[in-house]
């Protein structure tokens, strides 16, 4: 482990997206379950491939913090965002990515401010995989709130 990293800041970033992320795995997988629930095994499948997505960048934070020399450790774990269709559960999810967009984007400026290539493109790189996801979800969303609803045979947006 690399020792003495004195920047808080970077710090409270990493246990931010700790948090947040974890907070992402619980609320895919939860919202998996429910969808299966109603019967919808199609977007029961996608959440909980978006679940393993989130749980690859929990690994990644979760190495980042060993190698800058401080435990993991999740200050607050969300409670699940839940609702009675698929599109309010989407709804919620698009909060939640905004939310950690927020985050990189605000880590990945800082230290690029201070002159920490690693950090920034540490942060950097997981900002453009989430960027990239809230397209997803839009796209998702937007299919499901066409008045004619999905088009057979047009493919779907995939996480």
């Amino acid at each position: 482990m690399m020792q003495g990293l004195s920047d808080q800041r970077v710090l409270g970033y990493l246990g931010r997206a700790l948090s947040l992320e974890l907070s992402a795995v619980q609320q895919y997988s939860t919202q998996a379950r429910l969808v299966a629930t109603w019967g919808l095994s199609e977007p029961a499948s996608r959440l909980r491939g978006e679940a393993t997505e989130e749980m690859g960048h929990v690994d990644r934070v979760i190495a980042r913090m060993l190698a800058v020399g401080v435990a993991p450790g999740a200050s607050q774990l969300r409670p699940a965002q839940l609702g009675s269709d698929l599109r309010t559960l989407l709804r919620h999810d698009q909060a939640l990515e905004h939310e950690v967009v927020r985050l990189y984007t605000d880590a990945t400026r800082y230290c690029g401010g201070q002159g920490d290539h690693d950090n920034r493109l540490f942060f950097a790189t997981l900002l453009e995989e989430e960027l990239a996801h809230g397209r997803e979800l839009t796209a998702w969303l937007e299919e499901l709130e066409r008045p004619d609803g999905p088009v057979p045979g047009r493919p779907r947006a995939t996480f």
